[in-house]
């Protein structure tokens, strides 16, 4: 077993070929295994296009060792835990930054919701934005008795927290706070300031009022390009994270841009020689978190894009899959570290990285934690980056497809305990009924076609077969962890359901701007290319329409025009002559030549089917329960201390089937009261589970979906449990406008 050096600062010593081992065969197995990646890697290049786009050969792969670790870093190099600073302005009380504050860990030390009472718990006030349906997945936020918070109808809004009253509301360009937004009272002018994006706009507004800051760039507002996620502060300084990549500081008075960090490296930069060529993705999209006394600004990044198919961009994919450590003074880079290489899986770090304090042999010290789709929480030196678990890392499997190079090494974590299953096979088929199991059957080894589906650990894909695997949604997704500060637990809802996407050979997309344009052409170009590419090719997460006819029928393409799905908007602004024309274009029904033009056998070219997830008969996961878990993680043992299901499928428990859990996208708070709230799940339901040991204690029922993490906060006195509850996103359903705030009724002893 090779030891792999840990992180180095400035750059990680990513686990190469070459190590310590002990006898001479093996020196010469992996010489030979070492030449021929890099081989490939010149091949990747251009020197033999024919040889480029051959297959990977298992028996390389096979003569390299079949684990390596990265050490733990030795207990005196650990760096010593410090206090934590509340920032000018804030109290105990307060939520004054989505996911908490800087930290990001959703903590709260009040405590007058409490395990003995939490059972009294009633709905204090609910408040409806009027001004639309949608899907709000910001963590709101309260300072000083006032919410502050984003509506359906694009406004931003500030709330009296005692009754839900509106004060103020504020309409910027674009839909604000999408995951977050910020509240900062340390101004050298003694001016506090509320900031958010909005499509390609950073706002700062007077928290009274809601007036913009008219000193600040274009009359309160800059273009930054989009981001999703709360901004922080660092002296004079705005961070923030974008959503097309890259991490940015900005003057907190003026606006002016001063460093730009490339999560996509520039030629020439560190971490370049890591793609043979930079395409899209290695972006943050959740959060980010500020250790405000070191000045280290920490953000997650997801994987390369597109999904599935990586021959485009071989290589690790630096700085994809990581957690990035930066100086928040200039932007430089202190240290990263990876979790998967070369990511063909969407397998992203998905989650806003946490600030922790946990125990090591007797010694408090200071680390970063973030979880991941596969169900990893990466525990790492806050100053240094090193882990601190061994993190073992295991060799996986070679490409099947022709031009693919896989990562040698994928993770392969024993600590911390993963709590979501990684890899999907036989014996994790669902056993809610034969019926079912029989369904789930008949898609891994379809009848009609004889094609057997491929499954395991980090299996790659086949063109033409489906690949079934867990992690798509999670694991962990964008809402993340929350840290206990008293015991050193780390509370993560997860997903546990299995995906089922194929990928398969397609002809050469041939680009037809050139061709005379058809009216559907013209449409397309107008309305679709931005998202599907030129030659429909597709761009980043967005899938391919070539050939999308033996994809989808004629019917399930209108349908997804006009209704939409996910990412993709209803194409309200088409007419039925549109549609037509439109669907005639992807269709390839409006034009003679043949665009389907067969690509040499030397370089294929390959496309997806989207996301489909495997399902049995009646639409439930087509793997064994639960299938959403609340996670208790022993940050200081690394041991998953307890997993209880997370949310109900009433239908089935009226079967006399155990509670299975459900997908959820909710989010954990936990609270100094012994408590762990969260909602997100499919039956539209918040809840308090006992944080010692994960018993549930209280749930009330939400007039829709509450798919963002609970805020805690006090106002007069009084503490407050509040969520936004409007249904949509990922799990669709009915959606509202609602913010709803629960306490304790007026005449508990507790006040």
């Amino acid at each position: 077993m090779e030891q792999v050096p840990p992180v180095e600062k400035k750059g990680f010593a990513l686990p190469g070929v070459f190590g310590v081992f002990y006898d001479v065969s093996m020196v010469f197995r992996v010489l030979m295994a070492g030449l021929s990646l890099l081989a490939s890697s010149f091949l990747a290049k251009g020197a033999d296009p024919q040889a480029a786009w051959s297959l990977e050969d298992a028996l390389v792969r096979q003569a390299l060792p079949s684990f390596k670790i990265i050490p733990p870093a030795n207990l005196n190099a650990l760096t010593n835990a410090s206090a934590i600073e509340l920032p000018p302005g804030v109290t105990k009380g307060d939520w004054h930054r989505s996911h908490g504050n800087h930290a990001s860990d959703r903590y709260s030390t009040l405590k007058q919701i409490h395990r003995d009472n939490v059972s009294d718990l009633e709905v204090a006030w609910i408040y409806h934005s009027n001004d639309g349906k949608g899907n709000i997945q910001c963590n709101p936020i309260s300072v000083d008795g006032t919410i502050y918070a984003p509506t359906v109808g694009g406004h931003v809004v500030a709330l009296d927290g005692s009754s839900g009253v509106e004060k103020w509301r504020f309409k910027p360009e674009g839909q604000p706070a999408f995951r977050g937004l910020t509240w900062w009272g340390g101004a050298a002018d003694g001016k506090a300031r509320l900031m958010f994006n909005a499509g390609d706009w950073l706002y700062l507004l007077h928290p009274e009022s809601g007036q913009p800051f008219d000193s600040f760039g274009d009359q309160g507002r800059v273009r930054t390009g989009h981001f999703r996620v709360a901004p922080a502060i660092h002296e004079n300084r705005i961070l923030i994270a974008g959503y097309d990549g890259d991490a940015f500081a900005f003057d907190l008075f003026t606006g002016e841009k001063q460093w730009t960090f490339h999560t996509k490296p520039e030629p020439g930069t560190f971490g370049s020689d890591t793609w043979s060529r930079v395409e899209s993705g290695a972006n943050c999209w959740s959060g980010t978190a500020l250790d405000t006394s070191r000045g280290i600004f920490f953000l997650t990044t997801g994987s390369p894009k597109p999904n599935f198919i990586g021959t485009g961009h071989l290589g690790d994919n630096l700085f994809s899959n990581c957690v990035i450590a930066l100086n928040a003074r200039t932007g430089e880079r202190l240290w990263h570290f990876q979790e998967i290489r070369h990511d063909i899986w969407d397998l992203d770090i998905p989650a806003p990285p946490v600030l922790v304090s946990v125990e090591r042999n007797g010694k408090r010290v200071d680390a970063v934690a973030a979880v991941t789709k596969i169900g990893n929480t990466l525990l790492l030196d806050r100053v240094s980056g090193q882990p601190l678990f061994p993190f073992r890392l295991r060799r996986a499997p070679v490409s099947k497809l022709h031009g693919e190079r896989t990562s040698p090494y994928q993770p392969d974590l024993q600590w911390p305990q993963p709590f979501s299953r990684q890899r999907f096979g036989m014996d994790q088929i669902t056993n809610l009924s034969e019926e079912a199991r029989q369904a789930v059957l008949s898609q891994l080894n379809d009848p009609d076609t004889d094609i057997q589906s491929n499954m395991g650990w980090f299996e790659p894909f086949e063109a033409g077969k489906p690949t079934a695997l867990f992690g798509i949604h999670g694991g962990a997704e964008w809402t993340g962890a929350s840290f206990d500060r008293e015991t050193g637990f780390l509370y993560v809802t997860s997903n546990e359901l299995p995906w089922f996407p194929t990928v398969s050979r397609i002809p050469f997309p041939v680009d037809t701007s050139t061709e005379p344009a058809t009216e559907g052409r013209r449409l397309y170009e107008q309305h679709c290319m931005v998202c599907h590419g030129t030659a429909r090719e597709g761009v980043g997460v967005n899938p391919p329409l070539i050939q999308v006819g033996k994809r989808k029928t004629e019917e399930e393409i209108r349908t997804l025009l006009k209704t939409g799905r996910n990412l993709m908007p209803a194409a309200e602004m088409l007419d039925a002559n549109m549609t037509d024309a439109v669907v005639d274009y992807v269709l390839e029904r409006d034009r003679t030549s043949s665009q389907a033009t067969e690509q040499a056998e030397s370089r294929p070219a390959y496309t997806y089917n989207g996301y489909p997830k495997l399902l049995d008969h009646e639409g439930y996961p087509g793997c064994k329960p639960p299938w959403g878990t609340l996670n208790c993680i022993d940050l200081n043992q690394g041991t998953l201390r307890w997993q209880v299901p997370l949310g109900e499928h009433q239908r089935l428990t009226e079967r006399g089937i155990p509670i299975t859990g459900t997908e959820n996208f909710g989010g954990a708070t936990v609270t100094a009261g012994g408590l762990v709230f969260a909602a997100g799940t499919r039956d539209l339901k918040i809840r308090a589970f006992d944080k010692h040991t994960g018993e549930e204690l209280w749930s009330h029922a939400l007039p829709f979906g509450g798919f963002a993490p609970p805020s805690t906060y006090l106002a007069n006195d009084r503490q407050f449990i509040l969520i936004p509850a409007t249904g949509g996103g990922k799990l669709g359903g009915p959606m509202g406008d609602a913010y709803v705030a629960f306490s304790l009724p007026v005449d508990d002893e507790s006040f």
